[in-house]
């Protein structure tokens, strides 16, 4: 069987019933796929099912039907589900915060920056341009508000330790990609468990913000060459590579990984990108892999 038909439901929204199952069967058969007997990886929360052909037409059928069902459709390649790399994006990924709207915020200048932010994350502006000129609002900002703003207004998204603990249990390598700025990936990657992070540097002079960022800047491109860089570093391919983005800037990234996820995202990358997550949380990656919840790896 070559493809994978994965239905997920919210954690804590929905929940995934045998009447959902039943229907998106009823109309892979109607399509003329044959399909194995599926399996629960989460009782009323993940399911899937291994399938032959039309995954294209599977897809567009299901996810129809299941529109009003608040569950995640989404196809997969049956080969190397599992995946040996993740490359993740941090803000409104592994966070529920965008760094520099908090920052921006403490900075009183939280309105102006955030509507930029919106913009450039639905693709309308240059990311790059779009960065200095938020990073150009921070001038003089006393660079200890950075910890603050960490310490204070930083939330993970729910599970993101899941994720990576059981994704490195299982041997795979897990990096932190984003269009930030290092101070957070730092903290963000330690705490989460990824073996490392890459983002964009804060300049900072007499301990204030220069509102300067340093080259190059890290945008679109960056995070494509991050994940060829590590790929090849490791000798995977990219089919064994799982990106996950919400944002313009991820969609090269995604598109460029063997599983794109587009996580709760913005309209202009799901346009783009095949597998979405709305109603999941990050656990949903694990089952998107084909991991049951007993996998889980346990985490501290």
């Amino acid at each position: 069987m070559s493809h994978v038909l994965s239905l997920i439901a919210g954690p804590q929204k929905s929940s995934l019933q045998t009447k959902h199952i039943n229907a998106a069967c009823r109309l892979m058969e109607k399509l003329g796929t044959e399909l194995d007997t599926g399996q629960w990886l989460n009782e009323q929360n993940a399911w899937q099912v291994e399938f032959n052909a039309k995954p294209a037409e599977v897809l567009s059928a299901v996810r129809k039907a299941a529109a009003r069902w608040q569950v995640d459709v989404n196809v997969v390649s049956a080969a190397n589900q599992r995946k040996k790399l993740l490359i993740a994006d941090m803000d409104s990924t592994m966070i529920e915060q965008e760094c520099i709207d908090e920052l921006a915020d403490a900075a009183g200048a939280g309105d102006a920056v955030k509507a930029i932010t919106v913009r450039a994350m639905n693709g309308e502006l240059d990311f790059e341009d779009a960065l200095r000129e938020r990073v150009a609002a921070l001038k003089g900002l006393p660079s200890g508000v950075i910890g603050d703003v960490i310490a204070n207004r930083i939330s993970f998204m729910s599970g993101g330790r899941d994720l990576i603990a059981t994704m490195r249990q299982n041997s795979a390598y897990c990096a932190l990609i984003s269009g930030g700025f290092t101070h957070f990936t730092a903290y963000v990657g330690a705490e989460l468990g990824f073996h490392e992070h890459q983002a964009n540097e804060l300049i900072i002079s007499d301990n204030l913000l220069t509102g300067e960022v340093a080259d190059p800047v890290l945008g679109r491109d960056a995070k494509v060459a991050a994940l060829r860089r590590i790929s090849s570093t490791f000798g995977f391919s990219m089919d064994e590579a799982m990106a996950v983005g919400d944002g313009a800037n991820d969609i090269p990234m995604l598109k460029t990984a063997g599983a794109g996820v587009a996580l709760h995202a913005k309209p202009a990358v799901k346009q783009e990108v095949d597998i979405q997550i709305d109603h999941g949380d990050l656990t949903a990656l694990l089952y998107l892999q084909g991991f049951t919840r007993d996998e889980f790896a346990r985490h501290h």
